[in-house]
């Protein structure tokens, strides 16, 4: 992993420990525009790191500052998530530009930043969450696309579900809902469809629209047991 660093202006002080990761992708249509808006005063926007499609990586912020990345944001009735995290921008077009798969070295390098930022920080596997985890209504990041299996195979981040989707036929309607909070989404009674299309892009892309389908419960019981 080749490390540059590329110092951005918008930081604040952190002003409590790191104990998550939120990954996204730079949904702009090349890296140089999204490294460019990073480093912006203007913008008012950063991320610590931003990783290159062809595996390089930018150092913006320190990690004992605080970037300014999540924006509105929550998990598990926390609100100040920049306070507590790490960003990590992936170059990727998005959904808005031509979304399409990570390239292996980009997550090799994905990979390689993680296991050099546990090395520093107490980050348990469950808290490496997705921009959509913390903002399901405004965000899709890193989306359907991004292998969370590979980042779950060197035991960084939660495994997608690969289980048996008749599991689920044993989960209630209302057990499954309130697994999306209990998980940490924002999703108070009547107003849980974002966060349930969130977990889906995260745990069971398979079953992204399809409501609360049967593997999509199976999926929100295990990732209920394994927090």
């Amino acid at each position: 992993m080749k490390m540059i660093d590329t110092p951005s202006p918008n930081f604040d002080i952190r002003g409590r420990t790191v104990d998550m990761v939120i990954l996204h992708y730079t949904g702009m249509e090349t890296g140089k525009a999204a490294l460019d808006r990073l480093r912006d005063a203007k913008a008012k926007v950063s991320a610590h790191y931003l990783v290159e499609e062809n595996g390089d990586c930018y150092r913006l912020v320190m990690e004992d500052m605080r970037a300014w990345h999540a924006g509105v944001s929550a998990w598990k009735g926390e609100y100040d998530i920049n306070a507590r995290t790490i960003g990590i921008e992936i170059v990727n077009p998005g959904h808005e530009f031509g979304y399409r798969d990570f390239p292996d070295v980009q997550i090799a390098s994905v990979i390689a930043l993680l296991k050099d930022i546990r090395k520093r920080h107490k980050i348990a596997p469950g808290y490496v969450l997705a921009h959509s985890d913390i903002a399901p209504r405004r965000k899709e990041d890193p989306g359907e696309k991004f292998p969370w299996d590979q980042l779950a195979a060197e035991g960084l981040a939660l495994a997608p579900f690969t289980g048996d989707a008749k599991a689920g036929h044993s989960v209630s309607y209302d057990d499954a809902r309130k697994a999306l909070a209990e998980i940490g989404y924002d999703a108070p009674p009547g107003d849980h469809a974002a966060a349930l299309l969130a977990f889906q892009r995260r745990f069971c892309p398979a079953s992204l629209g399809q409501g609360f389908d049967p593997r999509t419960k199976a999926a929100l019981a295990q990732v209920k047991r394994a927090r």
